[in-house]
């Protein structure tokens, strides 16, 4: 992986769940409790929201270290030079957004089954997005859960970090971090609780003591 990118801890940004907060309110605290990647996903909206929103974001986030990354919208990514852009199995494939993203920002694939892992070319992907681990409310259209088991072994088969998602949260952390993965990417076990700080300390704290 990059220098510089700290994917222990992972908040998957819902315009939802974060509602009460607000997102970047909701990042701001993240990332005070050591969340180290923020990622913009927001379906609904259009890219001029998407570029606003991550503008916003990213005046918040200034001189902490996290990194920006913009789901699914590559002319957003690129109109904020922002630090990663993922796509999923769904969107625009990777040599298709990494031709339009260029060589330096980082590009992370969802992958959703091991056909996918194998299909994951190191040379275009930088890191994989993994799951759903668990069923989540978050993402009703969810591929099939893999399970703990699944996790392992796709990412033994995998040739970039991998980041497990779905349906995660703190008390998952040892399990997540004995399959191999690289961390946590989570919704609702940040936005939406009622201390997104303290929320994020204890997801972090869990993934440290996961790897001691």
């Amino acid at each position: 992986m990059r220098a510089g990118w700290d994917l222990s801890a992972y908040l998957v940004l819902d315009p939802v769940l974060c509602a009460s907060v607000g997102m970047v309110a909701t990042a701001q605290k993240a990332v005070a409790g050591g969340v180290g990647i923020i990622q913009l996903r927001h379906k609904t909206a259009s890219t001029a929201e998407r570029i606003a929103t991550g503008r916003a974001l990213q005046a918040a986030l200034a001189g902490t270290g996290a990194k920006l990354v913009i789901n699914d919208d590559m002319e957003a990514a690129v109109a904020l030079a922002a630090d990663g852009l993922h796509v999923g199995q769904g969107d625009t494939g990777a040599a298709a957004a990494r031709a339009r993203i260029g060589p330096d920002m980082v590009l992370g694939v969802s992958v959703e089954t091991e056909a996918h892992v194998r299909a994951v070319d190191p040379a275009v992907v930088d890191l994989v997005g993994a799951g759903p681990v668990f069923g989540t409310p978050t993402k009703p259209d969810h591929a099939r859960p893999i399970g703990i088991g699944g996790l392992a072994r796709m990412v033994a088969l995998c040739p970039v970090p991998a980041v497990a998602i779905g349906g995660l949260s703190a008390r998952h952390a040892t399990a997540v971090i004995g399959a191999g993965a690289a961390g946590l990417a989570v919704v609702s076990a940040i936005c939406g609780q009622p201390d997104p700080e303290v929320a994020a300390r204890e997801l972090v704290a869990a993934v440290r003591e996961a790897r001691a």
